[in-house]
């Protein structure tokens, strides 16, 4: 697969729930792109989920892509739960509901289109992809509040 991509993405929320965004920085061949946007209501979690969605939403072909987060929620859910969850219908090892399961479901359809990869990185630790998918997240938050 030739179509290599290279994706950090983070949220962040104001208050938990609270208003919040989510960033997502790409690169593909040397070019960079910024997607980023907010809700009013919402958890940090969904905003984590959320830039993982937008970053594989705009991808316009198949890929093979690294996606870079500081979200432990995110990166465990797709590779360590998301199976158990499926098998279990959607309840957690508690038997409890689980949280988030609309933006899960949507994701764990995305990753289907794509060769994904997943890494964890430390936040807020001078990483220059996560520190610009941060700001991205809270330039959304910004933007919103006006």
């Amino acid at each position: 697969m030739t179509n290599r991509v290279i994706a950090y993405t983070d949220g962040a929320c104001k208050g938990n729930p609270g208003i919040g965004g989510w960033g997502a920085f790409l690169v593909y061949k040397g070019i960079e792109k910024e997607i980023y946007g907010a809700e009013k209501e919402t958890t940090n979690n969904r905003m984590e989920i959320l830039a993982a969605i937008n970053a594989l939403k705009i991808l316009k072909s198949r890929c093979s892509i690294t996606i870079y987060t500081d979200s432990k929620y995110l990166k465990n859910g797709m590779l360590e739960w998301m199976t158990n969850w499926i098998k279990n219908n959607w309840q957690t090892a508690a038997k409890k509901p689980v949280k988030n399961k609309d933006l899960w479901l949507e994701l764990n359809e995305l990753v289907k289109l794509h060769d994904v990869d997943w890494k964890w990185v430390k936040g807020h630790s001078g990483d220059a992809g996560n520190d610009k998918a941060d700001e991205l997240a809270n330039k959304a938050i910004d933007e919103l509040r006006g």
